[in-house]
C-alpha cells in the first residue's frame, strides 16, 4: 500500500526585458536553499524575457525563498510572481499526449482561438506552445494532454484538419512521446508533388495530343475516372512516339521548391526517402538517382524499335500499388506503417494516406484534402519537416554538419 507524501513546491514566473545574467541571478538567489528543480522553461521574443520555474522545498524556507526572489527581482528591474502551494507526491502526472502543429503564412488569432476551442472540446488541456519557424511559413507546436482516454486518433485528427481547412491552416496531429524522434520513412508522390510538372502532360505536349490527355489527366486526378483504365487511355494516345521524347520530357521537369531541402534534411537526421509514382521510370529515374532516393516504384512504358508502343510493361502503379509500396518500403526497412509518412496530391495517393502514420496532403484536389489527416497548401515542400516536429533551427544546423 503506498503512501501519501505531501510536498511544499513554489511555482516561479518571472517576466521583463531580457539581459546577459539574469537567468544566473534569479538561480542563485535559489541557491543557498535545499531546493529541487522539477520544472523550468524560458522563451524571449522581441527582448522580452518570460521565464518559468517549479520548484520542491521545505515549506518553513518559503517565506525567506520569496523575499530573496522580490528582492533579485527588484534590482534587475524584472516582475515576478510566486505562488507556493503542497500537493501530494505520488499522484499521478500524465505528460503530454498529442502533439499539433500548426503552418501559415499569415497566422490569425481566429485560428489559433478555433484550434484552442476544438482541443478543449475534445477533453484536452495545452501544456506548451512554441514557435519552431517563422519563415517561409510561421509554425506553432502545441503539446496536449487529453484529460479524457481515447485511442482514437483519426477522429481527432480529422477533427482538428476540418477546423485547420476553415481557417486557411495546414496541420498535423500525432501522438507525442519518443516514437516522434525514431526513425521514419517518408513515401512521395512524384508528379506535382515532389516535382511540378505532369510527366504525361510532357510527353503528351511533345507528341501533339496534349490537350487530350489533360483532360484525361485532371478527371482521374479528381477521382472521377478508374485511375489505370485513365493511364491505360493517356498511354495509347502516345502509340508512334520516338523514344527521343523521354529525354525532351525529362529536361523539362523542375522540383517543387523545398524538395532537395526535404530530402536532403531527413537523410542527415537519419530517416529514409521514398518515391512512388503514377508517371514512368523512363523519365524519372535519373531524377530520383540524383536525389540519392532510397526505395522508388513507377510505371515503364514499353518501347520497340525506338518507338512507344502505347503501352505499359509490368503493374500498373495505381492508388492499391501505391499503398502497397508503402508497407513493403516500411517492411524492408524494419519501420512499423505508425513510423511512416505518405505525402501526395491525387485520388490514386489517396491509399497510402490513410494507412500511413502521418498522410499529408499536399496542394491536393479537394476531394484529396477532405479524405486526408493533414494538408499542406504552401508552395514549399520543406514544409514536411515542420509538421514533423523538425525546427528550422535543426534544419540550418543538418546542413552545417552534412
Amino acid at each position: 500500500m503506498s503512501q501519501n507524501i505531501i510536498q511544499h513546491t513554489g511555482l516561479i514566473l518571472v517576466s521583463g526585458t531580457d539581459a546577459p545574467g539574469v537567468t544566473e541571478a534569479l538561480f542563485s538567489a535559489l541557491e543557498p536553499f535545499a531546493i529541487t528543480i522539477l520544472d523550468i522553461e524560458q522563451v524571449v521574443i522581441r527582448g522580452r524575457l518570460i521565464l518559468t520555474t517549479l520548484i520542491s522545498l521545505d515549506e518553513v524556507h518559503a517565506e525567506a525563498v520569496e523575499i530573496d526572489l522580490l528582492a533579485t527581482a527588484e534590482k534587475l528591474g524584472l516582475d515576478i510572481a510566486i505562488d507556493f502551494t503542497s500537493q501530494n507526491a505520488s499522484a499521478e502526472i500524465e505528460g503530454s499526449n498529442l502533439h499539433v502543429v500548426a503552418l501559415s503564412q499569415e497566422l490569425r488569432p481566429a485560428a489559433i482561438s478555433a484550434l484552442a476551442a476544438k482541443i478543449a472540446e475534445q477533453g484536452g488541456n495545452i501544456d506548451r506552445i512554441r514557435r519552431t519557424a517563422s519563415y517561409p511559413l510561421t509554425a506553432i507546436e502545441f503539446e496536449v494532454t487529453l484529460t479524457t482516454r481515447t485511442d482514437d486518433l483519426r477522429n481527432i485528427q480529422r477533427e482538428l484538419a476540418e477546423i485547420a481547412r476553415s481557417n486557411n491552416i495546414d496541420i498535423a496531429v500525432e501522438r507525442s512521446g519518443l516514437a516522434r524522434r525514431a526513425k521514419r520513412i517518408v513515401l512521395l508522390d512524384m508528379d506535382s508533388t515532389l516535382i511540378k510538372e505532369e510527366v504525361i502532360d510532357l510527353l503528351a505536349e511533345k507528341y501533339g495530343v496534349g490537350a487530350q490527355v489533360a483532360e484525361i489527366t485532371e478527371k482521374a486526378m479528381r477521382g472521377e475516372l478508374d485511375f489505370a483504365q485513365s493511364l491505360t487511355s493517356r498511354v495509347e494516345l502516345l502509340t508512334g512516339a520516338q523514344g527521343t521524347i523521354l529525354e525532351k520530357a525529362k529536361a523539362e521537369i523542375t522540383l517543387t521548391s523545398g524538395a532537395r531541402t526535404l530530402i536532403r534534411t531527413l537523410h542527415r537526421l537519419g530517416h529514409k526517402v521514398g518515391v512512388v509514382s503514377g508517371g514512368f521510370l523512363d523519365v524519372i529515374e535519373p531524377i530520383l538517382q540524383d536525389l540519392d532516393i532510397d526505395f522508388y516504384r513507377a510505371n515503364k512504358l514499353e518501347l520497340v524499335d525506338g518507338k512507344l508502343t502505347g503501352k505499359i510493361t509490368g503493374q500498373i502503379i495505381d492508388r492499391e500499388a501505391k499503398a502497397q509500396a508503402l508497407r513493403d518500403f516500411a517492411a524492408a526497412e524494419g519501420v512499423s506503417l505508425a513510423q511512416t509518412i505518405a505525402i501526395g496530391d491525387g485520388a490514386n495517393d489517396l491509399g497510402m494516406l490513410e494507412i500511413a502514420g502521418l498522410g499529408i496532403a499536399f496542394n491536393a484536389k479537394p476531394a484529396v484534402r477532405q479524405a486526408a489527416n493533414s494538408s499542406i497548401n504552401s508552395p514549399y515542400l520543406d514544409s514536411v519537416l515542420y509538421l514533423m516536429g523538425i525546427t528550422r533551427e535543426e534544419i540550418e544546423k543538418a546542413d552545417q554538419i552534412g
